[in-house]
């Protein structure tokens, strides 16, 4: 007969769930932080001449910050899963 194996969540002492909180405190003042220069970058693009804003498009720099933009999106979604889950934690 298998042995079942039960699988529990650990108690979460008092100083882990502070440790907690502070980085998800960091965390969402660098996604809001990167939202704010993102919006600043959209900004200045807006006043470029066309011909400046279609260079300015075609550079490696262009192309990295639109993949770190993509990149941003999926831990945007992935601190509110982390939030959930710490909130979950402090209600239990």
């Amino acid at each position: 007969m298998a042995d079942e194996i039960k699988i529990t969540e650990p108690d979460i002492a008092q100083d882990d769930l502070t440790s907690i909180q502070l980085a998800h405190s960091i965390i969402e003042s660098l996604l809001d932080h990167t939202r704010v220069v993102s919006d600043l970058i959209a900004v200045m693009a807006q006043a470029l001449d066309q011909d400046t804003t279609k260079a300015l498009t075609l550079t490696p720099q262009w192309q990295a910050y639109l993949e770190s933009r993509r990149a941003m999106e999926q831990t945007r979604e992935e601190i509110e899963k982390f939030a959930d889950m710490m909130k979950q934690t402090t209600e239990d």
